[in-house]
């Protein structure tokens, strides 16, 4: 009796290695595949990375591209690209992947339908999708990027609102101001407290964290074998702390002076439409939303020190390869340069060259009215997710409940750390 008890432990061992789950009293069943999974916002879904795929709406259509006039609340704004890190990354054992996350996510995304808030898209709850996954697979790896969209700021408006002032200022004089507009029009540099207030920072910590104890909540219900790690993404930065020299100054003028129309066309063409002294600001903006990420992992961290809660810091995962950084930008960036459509053509605009403020106030209101003519602004491209996906790589690889940094060095080699 003894020899047929181990004969049968054996055999039940040598089962489960090769993928079978035994239930007792019943047949033998397979094990689900395994998966990873992407949640959040833009930097996550792949904007800006091109070859974005059908997403199902909240009443079961798969929404393919649905023209450039549609309606931005399209589910298929999403962008959810097949270039996005969650694809681009290596991850030993997982056999399928999803991207859930959408283009503009809020933390209410997490738990709520998207379109239950104003300029949300037509999309069920991340939360909702995500035990869609889970019926028929084992979720084993989550990507997170969370936080850069809140109540209190997000970076569409953000990168817009530094992006008008300084085409405002290169396009316009003061005087005009006063006999065409009627007063004057925001066109100073941006500084910190534009982009996000200290008080503002720490309301999206607060959102964010929420929602991210609600994936976390959601995960202990559903994921079957009750094993994963969850990878919380900070953000990159698509512009350097100075641009090269070559975009300092154009016809001896620089942008503080009145006026500067070829050097904010040559800026546009490189990708980089910005005051020099926004981007110090910009920088504080970017460090705030890892700050929020990292304080967000350590609350959680500390709540369940149980949990496989990672961090993936990629601040610098671009460094070298910023918009405006070197002479040939946009061509060498990671990122994707500020673009516009004049209407909803399909045709991005390239130069300014040769404009007046007329022109350039259809092409903003273009992208007012029609937001995915200009959404895939300031977003790693394809290249830079491939980079991301390397970052990821390392993350998933690393010991439980690290905190890892992944950054550039000057010959596009990355280090760990």
């Amino acid at each position: 009796m003894r020899l047929l008890r181990r004969a049968a432990a054996v055999v039940m061992l040598l089962v489960s290695a090769a993928g079978i789950q035994i239930v007792q009293g019943g047949p033998a069943q397979a094990a689900p595949p395994t998966a990873a999974v992407a949640l959040g916002d833009s930097f996550i879904s792949g904007e800006g990375a091109g070859n974005y795929q059908p997403v199902v709406d909240t009443s079961g259509t798969a929404q393919n591209f649905p023209g450039w006039s549609a309606a931005n609340s399209n589910a298929y704004f999403c962008h959810r690209s097949a270039n996005a890190s969650v694809f681009a990354a290596a991850l030993p054992g997982i056999q399928q992947r999803f991207n859930l996350a959408c283009s503009g996510g809020q933390p209410a995304d997490i738990a709520a339908p998207s379109s239950a808030r104003a300029g949300g898209r037509t999309v069920a709850s991340q939360l909702d999708q995500l035990r869609a996954v889970a019926q028929t697979h084992d979720i084993d790896v989550v990507l997170v990027g969370l936080g850069s969209n809140n109540t209190q700021f997000t970076f569409g408006d953000v990168a817009t609102l530094c992006a008008n002032r300084f085409i405002a200022d290169a396009w316009t004089g003061w005087w005009e101001f006063w006999a065409y507009l009627g007063g004057p029009v925001p066109q100073k540099p941006c500084s910190a407290s534009d982009l996000a207030t200290d008080t503002e920072v720490a309301a999206a910590t607060t959102e964010t964290t929420a929602a991210l104890r609600q994936i976390l909540d959601t995960l202990a219900q559903i994921d079957a074998d009750g094993t994963h790690q969850v990878i919380l993404q900070t953000y990159t930065n698509p512009l350097p702390p100075d641009v090269a020299s070559r975009y300092h100054e154009e016809d001896n003028r620089s942008d503080t002076r009145d006026k500067f129309r070829a050097l904010g066309a040559e800026r546009y063409a490189a990708g980089c439409p910005i005051h020099r002294a926004s981007l110090a600001p910009g920088l504080v903006f970017s460090q705030n939303l890892g700050s929020l990420v990292r304080n967000a992992h350590s609350t959680l961290a500390a709540e369940r020190p149980g949990a496989d809660l990672r961090v993936l810091d990629v601040q610098q995962a671009f460094d070298g390869a910023r918009l405006c950084e070197n002479p040939d930008s946009p061509a060498s960036a990671l990122a994707t340069p500020v673009r516009v459509q004049d209407g909803p053509s399909g045709t991005f605009v390239t130069s300014l060259s040769g404009w007046d403020k007329i022109d350039i106030q259809r092409a903003a209101n273009t992208c007012v009215t029609y937001f995915q003519t200009c959404q895939e602004s300031w977003h790693p491209n394809a290249a830079g997710h491939a980079v991301l996906g390397q970052c990821l790589t390392a993350a998933s690889a690393a010991a439980p409940r690290a905190i890892v940094a992944c950054a550039r060095n000057p010959n596009g080699t990355l280090t760990i750390s």
